[in-house]
Formats: structure tokens, sequence, C-alpha cells
């Protein structure tokens, strides 16, 4: 039973069908940290009651009449710079394009809008175990204190945790990152002040579904010096070259006749999570060991710490984003709480520190 007094998290609901917009309201309202203080059916309309209601978050549809989600978007962040905003959108290529346009203008987080046709009992389900969460962790509410984060470019006061007692630093022949939510600006903020020549692979585990990664890795190679490829079996692994976990599959590596490659497989779930990325960091400590580098980004949920152990076990190092510049800190602070992370960075720094860790030596006698 809540208490009497607790402070609830105001949410808008947007979308052009009143079909949507009445079962979104009902899961929401069905909570007791939430609550629903207006929707709107369109872009134009949401402004408006933006300014009127004040918000904690909004969800906003991506396909509208008279303003789409991508256009009211823009609007809000003119005005609201740092209200969350979570996409709605269809499980389609044109979903997963817009989706990914949205998070690149500032939406903070996105779900999949479910298929009316299972039943409105089953549509319902899906809404509260996919948005709910999603709304308590971005206007924190509901969480407990330790996975809490500040919206983006909020001050952020000192959290004591212990880094990780490290012994001399060892080359990094592979660098394996783990994000959720916010992932897409802050894998581009990364990987775009990453240099062509970069010298070892990147694996990456992005949550999100099928489609959806796909988009995600064109958007990336487009903004990046690098080389980023969805992800595929049996690819071998090279430098400068960054590998999406594709929606729906684990992605790991492996030696196999000498050379190191990826491989995909459909095995359950781990924390709901498929792509997971515990299932990926397992395989980079085990086929790297001491010279795995695996960093752990911007999120929800504790996906990512039994693979960070399991890198830090094999010998290799663990890098976490900060809470200050996380737009959900509970993928890198339960990390640092674990104390498995040696350096704990802002997202700023964290190109810079990819770079020093990879550095080869230059042999004696060869100038650079």
């Amino acid at each position: 039973m809540s208490a009497p007094h607790m402070k609830k998290a105001r949410v808008l609901v947007v979308d052009d069908a009143m079909l949507i917009r009445r079962m979104v309201t009902d899961v929401i309202a069905a909570d007791a940290s939430l609550e629903v203080v207006g929707d709107a059916p369109n872009g134009r309309v949401a402004l408006q009651k933006i300014a009127q209601l004040s918000p904690d978050l909004v969800t906003l549809d991506v396909e509208m009449p008279e303003m789409n989600g991508i256009q009211t978007l823009k609007e809000i962040r003119k005005a609201h710079p740092r209200l969350p905003v979570i996409m709605f959108s269809a499980l389609t290529e044109r979903g997963a394009a817009d989706t990914l346009e949205a998070l690149h203008h500032g939406a903070s987080d996105y779900v999949t809008k479910p298929a009316t046709a299972a039943g409105l009992a089953t549509a319902q389900q899906r809404i509260r175990e996919d948005l709910v969460p999603k709304i308590k962790s971005l206007c924190r509410v509901g969480t407990t204190p330790a996975a809490q984060a500040p919206k983006r470019g909020a001050a952020s006061g000192p959290r004591p945790f212990a880094l990780r007692a490290v012994g001399p630093a060892v080359t990094a022949d592979i660098v394996a990152i783990a994000v959720s939510t916010g992932g897409p600006a802050a894998l581009a903020d990364i990987l775009s002040h990453l240099p062509a020549d970069f010298p070892s692979p990147i694996v990456l585990v992005q949550h999100m579904p099928h489609m959806f990664t796909r988009f995600l890795a064109e958007r990336l190679n487009a903004q990046t010096p690098l080389s980023v490829v969805e992800g595929i079996d049996g690819q071998p692994v090279r430098p400068g070259t960054v590998y999406v976990a594709p929606g729906d599959y684990h992605l790991t590596v492996h030696r196999r006749h000498g050379a190191i490659v990826t491989a995909l497989d459909q095995q359950p779930p781990q924390h709901s999570h498929r792509p997971s990325a515990d299932t990926l960091l397992e395989s980079v400590a085990y086929t790297y060991g001491p010279r795995g580098l695996a960093v752990v980004l911007t999120g929800m949920g504790q996906d990512g710490v039994s693979g960070c152990e399991a890198v830090t076990n094999a010998g290799g190092r663990v890098i976490a984003q900060d809470e200050a510049t996380s737009v959900v800190w509970e993928m890198a602070g339960l990390v640092v709480g674990a104390g498995l992370a040696d350096a704990v960075l802002p997202i700023g720094a964290i190109a810079g520190e990819l770079q020093r860790r990879t550095e080869r030596a230059v042999p004696a006698g060869v100038q650079s």
C-alpha cells in the first residue's frame, strides 16, 4: 500500500488512436505511483497541454496526423529540453526508422505498440510490462535510491563506491559495450570520436528488437569513421569495425580455425533480454581473458553485471559511465556498486579512454 502523500509521476498520453489512449491511460492509472493528467490526439494539442499541465513525462505516438511524433518532439525539446519523452512506435520497418530518428532528436526511450489482435488483456499486459517500468525509471518513482538517476544535465552529488583495484594495464584486444535506455545517443557520442584505424574490434549489445538494431547500425555507420554493421553468424572480428547484436539474437565471440568470429544464437533470454549483454561479456571473458575490456553505459536493469564479473575474473577491465551523464544510471550503477568497475567516466571522456587502453606499443626502431 502506497504512502498517502507519495508524489505521483504525472503523465500526458499522446496518440491519435482513442483505443490506444484508453489502454495506456487505464494501465498507467492502475499503478499507485503514476497518474495520467491528460491525453491528446495529436501533436498540436499535446504542446498546448504540456504548457497547461506541466507533466513529468510524455508518451508520444510516432505516426499522427497534423503534427507527427518527431515534429512534436522537436518542438517539445525547444521549450522543455529535459522533459522525459517515451516514443510509442509500431514494430515495423517504418516504425523502427522513425524511432531511431526520434532518439536522435532527444527522445528518452521508446516502446513498441502491442498487437491489438492478440486481445485487450494481452495488449494491456504488454504495456504494463514494457511501458510502466520505463516511466518509473525516467521519473525516478518506485525505485530504490541506488537505481535512481538524474535527468540528463542535472547535477549529481557524490555517491560512495569502491573502484576495483587493478594491476598493470594490459592492452585491450576487444571492446564490448553494454547499453540500454539512452543508448543510441551515448553510442553516437563515443563512436563518432574514435578514428577509422581504431586498433580493436568493438562488439555491442543495445537492447532493441529486430529491425531496430539494423537501423541503429546504419545510423551509427553514418555518424562515425568506423565501420558499423549488424552482426551475422561466423563473421571474423576486425579492428576498426563495430558489430551490433541483432534484435532477438544473442551475439557472442569464439575462436574458430585460428580466427575469432562472431556467433549468433537464440538461447533463452537473460534478464528478459535477447540480445543479452551478460551473454556477450561472458564470451569475451572466455575468448580474450585479460585482454577484454567491458564498457557499461546508460540503461535500465541489471544486464551486464554478471558479464562484468566474468570479465574481471578473467583479468579484464571494466569502464562504467557516470551517473551525471546517464539517462538512467542502473546498468552502470549496479556494476559500480558491485565493485566491478576500475573507472567511472562521463560520456565525453570514454572515447579517449578507449583509445588509451587499446593503444599498441610502437616497435623499437619504427618511427610513428
